[in-house]
């Protein structure tokens, strides 16, 4: 069982494509069953950013074939046109891709924290949906703590600001200072919340969260650093044209702001969701700005932000991190092999000793005893030096070669180490 990720991102397609391949909600949970029939495990990632399945499957091609298959059907885009954007990643690659992706330096904005949270919420998801388990349990563990590590131990987070923050310089450049403007955010997830934070810090004077579910807006405005209201998403429209700057991210399927219900007048909007939530037809609104996600991509406007001292250690503590994870991998690989092989000499050795019971059905208890008891200590003796060497030698790449030559030098069952394998899966499943 290997490890596979297929997807796409800003990097490899525009935002008009990830518009498309983008699922939420209910088309996420099905996208994950449905992936899930044909692998063993199963993650999928989307965000503004990119789509990604993680899977863990038993053969290459298989895997590529049906989740190809599945993203394009979801998205809607034909398969050979969604194949030209799609990335793989398979077995190392995809691990140090998991690596890279938790600790910012796949990220539109590189260095930006939020992905850890979303890394978390696709987990949890899979976890919710049963379509995870040990595979990529460790995989995305590791992930995340690795991620938490790069955000620590260099200075990538400082460094490099959210989206709302690259988003927000933009705005300044039509607005001017942003101290004392009003300010509306649409929606009241995870993105609305950096909003208000951000715009909080940017010095706003006001700021107006409107969303669907009201309560949710009511808890969004009640911790923000500024004077802040709620209003019910019906009631946007009384608000646009009284705010300087509109933040959206609602993540709706369709357009929540249009150019009809705007007037004229110098106001700024930022459209941070996708599908996206703004038509691009406000532009023709006089007075009005208005940037999306590739917008900010194709302007580049963080490239300043990340200076290279923090990149390159970023990187080098994934290239660490993925090795140290690749070594503990194929230690543990061979671990299964080890406990069949112990498994078979125990077994001769009591054949043995049962054997000579029967020949010498005389032995007093406690010569039998200290005869068994030398003949298991030989079978560990023998065994100790190939089982400790074979773990040494298998943590090293193509290290799974020596767990083949142990089960064919000792003629063990080769379905004996995925017994163990399994049972030691029943056994963490049934941990509280």
């Amino acid at each position: 069982m290997s490890l596979l990720v297929v997807g796409l991102s800003h990097r490899t397609a525009p935002v008009s494509l990830l518009e498309a391949a983008s699922v939420t909600g209910d088309d996420l949970v099905k996208l994950l069953h449905e992936v899930h029939l044909s692998v063993r495990e199963v993650m999928i990632v989307s965000t503004c950013n990119r789509v990604e399945v993680y899977a863990a499957v038993d053969k290459f091609h298989g895997g590529v074939q049906t989740i190809s298959e599945l993203l394009a059907r979801h998205s809607g885009v034909p398969l050979d046109e969604l194949a030209k954007y799609l990335y793989v990643h398979y077995e190392e690659r995809a691990v140090q891709h998991a690596f890279a992706v938790a600790a910012g330096l796949e990220s539109m904005v590189i260095g930006e924290g939020q992905i850890l949270g979303q890394i978390r919420q696709a987990y949890l998801l899979a976890q919710d949906e049963d379509t995870i388990g040990r595979a990529l349990h460790e995989v995305v563990q590791n992930a995340l703590r690795v991620g938490k590590r790069a955000h620590s131990d260099t200075g990538i987070d400082q460094a490099g600001p959210s989206l709302v923050s690259v988003g927000l310089e933009v705005a300044a450049r039509h607005l001017g200072e942003l101290n004392g403007k009003k300010a509306l955010v649409v929606g009241a997830g995870a993105m609305s919340g950096l909003a208000v934070a951000t715009l909080a810090r940017a010095g706003v004077a006001e700021i107006v969260v409107a969303n669907r579910t009201h309560e949710r807006a009511v808890r969004l405005a009640a911790n923000a650093e500024v004077p802040a209201r709620a209003i019910p998403l019906e009631d946007l429209g009384l608000e646009l044209d009284r705010a300087d700057l509109i933040i959206s991210c609602t993540g709706a399927a369709g357009l929540v702001v249009t150019a009809d219900q705007l007037a004229p007048g110098r106001r700024f909007l930022l459209d941070l969701a996708l599908p996206h939530d703004i038509d691009r037809a406000v532009l023709d609104v006089p007075g009005v700005g208005l940037a999306g996600l590739e917008d900010l991509r194709t302007a580049q406007e963080a490239a300043h932000a990340i200076g290279p001292e923090a990149v390159e250690a970023v990187t080098a503590i994934v290239a660490q991190e993925v090795e140290d994870f690749l070594s503990a991998a194929r230690a543990a690989a061979v671990a299964p092999t080890v406990v069949a092989l112990r498994s078979k000499a125990a077994e001769v050795v009591e054949l043995e000793l049962a054997r000579l019971r029967a020949k010498l059905p005389g032995l007093d208890p406690k010569t039998e005893h200290e005869l068994a008891m030398t003949v298991k200590r030989v079978a560990d003796k023998l065994l100790h030096a190939p089982t400790v060497r074979v773990k040494e030698l298998a943590a090293a790449p193509g290290g799974d070669a020596y767990a083949d030559a142990l089960r064919e030098l000792f003629d063990l069952d080769p379905t004996a180490p995925e017994a163990v394998t399994r049972a030691d899966m029943r056994q963490e499943r049934s941990k509280p």
